[in-house]
């Protein structure tokens, strides 16, 4: 799989109750100063950087401006070799998508579309501080689908307080009735100097786990029974629609990031850009050992729902990944976390909903 690139567009509306992603609102001047930042950037790619996968994320890049997306787009495609782009991913919130840029990102080469639906609850849209209504998701889709768009993705968010199993399922329902291609299904997870962070603290939300995990179950049962094919964690995809450039992460592979709060992985080293506005720097770098690397590069691999093939991982990484972390394999494995054959180690479909605490023990 040959490497990818992310651009990270800082601006939103609003910012989400839930979100701890860097973003702020468009000021006089900020996008001029972005996009300069971001031209910089992307002159200072490696001349041998041919990526298959770009993805634009945030943020929220649909609330750029159609002149300053438009400039945006002229930049990747006068500073990115775009010869071998097999996925191109940009990322849309319903409340800021129009037909207009839906119209500029696939004629610039954009073949997919990810939206963040969230919910069709409208209550439980309010309480994530979303700047939509439930009532602008399907039309964001035919927007999209006008625009000529073949691969959709929806997020959905499950396990926010006071929203019950019944409304998850019932807008999971209506995600599916929409007949994206992907659709994915995040925890909401309370993150810190959030909102959500503050209410917690203040013991005005609570977040029930056992609701979570039921909500959790529901999405895979019903998703997998209507033929979207559940393939990592968070993740359901119509065959052979899995989203190419996260894939291209949970494997080990190569990226480069250009925006504030970016991050890369080239020819064994790895850093990562400054949270700032309007100008933002090189915050670290690290060369990765290789047997660190490896160790990294299985639990990332074990967020798919297939896990590490042996060959695969030796393939990937140079090692065997019970030479690597056999002991913690073998107990992860007795406590149920983990199904481990001669040639295949993946997570337990019951120890899915509490992955991370599994993996932790294999880092």
């Amino acid at each position: 799989m040959g490497p990818g690139l992310y651009i990270h567009v800082p601006f939103c509306a609003r910012k989400c109750a839930y979100c701890a992603f860097f973003s702020r609102m468009a000021e006089p001047g900020a996008t001029e100063a972005w996009l300069g930042g971001v031209a910089r950037e992307l002159a200072e790619l490696p001349a041998d950087f041919v990526p298959e996968t770009v993805f634009i994320g945030g943020g929220t890049p649909t609330e750029l401006t159609e002149s300053a997306l438009a400039r945006l787009l002229e930049l990747i495609h006068a500073r990115v070799r775009l010869s071998a782009v097999r996925e191109w991913t940009c990322e849309a919130n319903p409340g800021t998508l129009t037909a207009a840029k839906a119209a500029q990102l696939r004629g610039a080469g954009v073949n997919r579309l990810s939206i963040g639906a969230q919910s069709f609850d409208d209550a439980t849209l309010r309480r994530l501080g979303r700047i939509h209504d439930a009532a602008a998701i399907p039309a964001a889709v035919e927007l999209a689908r006008a625009a000529g768009f073949e691969n959709l993705s929806l997020d959905l968010i499950y396990g926010v307080p006071d929203t019950s199993s019944a409304t998850f399922r019932a807008s999971l329902a209506e995600a599916m009735a929409l007949g994206p291609e992907h659709i994915s299904c995040y925890c909401l997870e309370v993150e810190p100097d959030t909102p959500f962070a503050r209410w917690a603290a203040a013991e005005r939300v609570e977040i029930d786990e056992e609701e979570q995990r039921e909500q959790f179950y529901a999405a895979r049962r019903e998703l997998s029974a209507a033929g979207w094919n559940h393939y990592e964690i968070s993740n359901f995809a119509r065959p052979g629609r899995e989203c190419r450039h996260n894939l291209l992460y949970w494997s080990g592979g190569e990226y480069m990031g250009v925006g504030p709060a970016a991050h890369s992985h080239w020819r064994g080293r790895r850093w990562g850009n400054t949270a700032e506005l309007p100008e933002w720097r090189r915050e670290f770098t690290e060369a990765l050992e290789p047997e660190a690397k490896a160790r990294e590069t299985l639990v990332m691999g074990l967020r798919r729902i297939r896990g590490w093939g042996r060959g695969e991982f030796r393939e990937r990484t140079g090692y065997d990944y019970e030479v690597l972390r056999g002991a913690e394999i073998a107990r992860a494995a007795e406590a149920g976390g983990l199904v481990v054959t001669p040639e295949r180690v993946r997570l337990a479909d019951g120890a899915l909903f509490v992955s991370n605490s599994v993996l932790a023990e294999l880092v």
